[in-house]
């Protein structure tokens, strides 16, 4: 069986349920195919919380969370249901230099406030600043749902007319005679496009690696925690971000996977093994969990220190973190979005459509050649 389309999307993580979405608005004709069932944590979208934030030290990314940020409301309009709840967010601890965060957000916009560390001690008792310096507050941060906002926006291209594929891996990706269009084989049949988006994660080099030539990519498995509260929860925790020694340690309500509630998500950004896709373990790291207990005992002392509950998941980056946003051919190139990418994911799938409709990426940052040339 050979059936066509005018995109396909290999991936419904984040980003291609995003592309799905944006394409079929567009009026094309998509078809999706993920290897694995709807709901898998075999990569970097599954799960109830992700962070919201404006914060960046970088004004390119605040510009691009502020052309997101409505994208989600328009989701949550078209789905009829809540995707993004607003918490407010911290920063704080040298290595993320709140000053210079708060001149970047106030140099875009976006309403910050800087806080002595004993203000802000009593504005949120769950948190010890002792020592911490300057903490930076912004309201408009929070935690969006991912499994939710994936069914959404899979859902709705469903009913625009796209073919979504669950447990259909694509087995061998191909440019199309004389290079035109893209060929997805899958064990159930192959499909056609004059353009095919590729948001495979971890399993993008392998799949597409022969036909683009691609920046190295970092696989890694990380790995986070629960925690539960040690008085009855009250509102919900900010999110935050803490920076000291060489590490940064992020935290947020842990949504539906927290296992009590009130829980708080707290993980240890880039501090996971070299990995695959395909040769993950899944075992948390006995080390990574002693540091975020350590970290927990320091910092937030209105939470049990001991996790409740504890996950890995993959990130899939490049070596600045820069997304690559990019077409080369018939194919569309979604890579290196975790560890930050969830944020923009209605933003990321309006690009994506974009490209495969041939507008140009959207910022020089994210070509190939500008990632191919460091």
């Amino acid at each position: 069986m050979t059936a066509r389309a005018d995109l396909i999307v290999v991936g419904a993580g984040l980003a291609g349920s995003a592309a799905a979405w944006a394409a079929s608005a567009r009026g094309m004709s998509v078809v999706v195919l993920e290897a694995f069932a709807p709901g898998h944590r075999l990569g970097s979208s599954h799960g109830s919380a992700r962070i919201f934030r404006r914060a960046y030290p970088d004004p390119l990314y605040v510009r691009l969370t502020g052309r997101a940020e409505p994208l989600w409301r328009r989701l949550e309009d078209e789905a009829g249901e809540t995707l993004l709840r607003l918490t407010g967010g911290l920063d704080f601890g040298p290595q993320r230099d709140p000053e210079r965060l708060h001149a970047v957000l106030t140099s875009c916009g976006v309403p910050a406030e800087l806080l002595p560390a004993a203000a802000a001690a009593e504005r949120w008792p769950g948190f010890s600043f002792a020592d911490a310096g300057p903490v930076m507050f912004h309201a408009d941060a929070g935690v969006l749902d991912p499994d939710r906002a994936m069914a959404a926006m899979l859902r709705l291209a469903a009913a625009r007319g796209a073919d979504v594929r669950f447990g259909t891996p694509v087995t061998h990706l191909a440019a199309g005679p004389g290079g035109d269009g893209a060929l997805a084989r899958t064990d159930s049949g192959t499909f056609t496009a004059p353009v095919a988006v590729v948001a495979a994660g971890g399993w993008l080099a392998p799949l597409l690696g022969e036909l683009v030539r691609l920046p190295a990519l970092a696989v890694t498995q990380q790995q986070a925690f629960h925690l539960a509260p040690r008085d009855a929860p009250g509102g919900p925790w900010p999110v935050f971000i803490h920076g000291d020694g060489g590490t940064h340690f992020y935290g947020l309500p842990g949504g539906r996977d927290g296992e009590v509630p009130g829980a708080v998500k707290l993980g240890e950004h880039h501090a996971g093994p070299v990995t695959t896709a395909a040769g993950r373990d899944g075992v948390v790291d006995p080390a990574a969990r002693e540091r975020a207990i350590a970290f927990a005992a320091t910092w937030l002392p209105g939470l049990d220190s001991r996790p409740v509950n504890e996950l890995t998941c993959l990130y899939t980056t490049t070596a600045n973190e820069d997304f690559i946003l990019d077409r080369q051919g018939p194919f569309v190139v979604a890579s290196a979005c975790s560890g930050h990418g969830a944020k923009f994911a209605p933003l990321l799938g309006e690009i994506l459509a974009g490209l495969a409709a041939g507008e140009p990426a959207p910022d020089p940052r994210f070509t190939l050649a500008a990632h191919l040339a460091r």
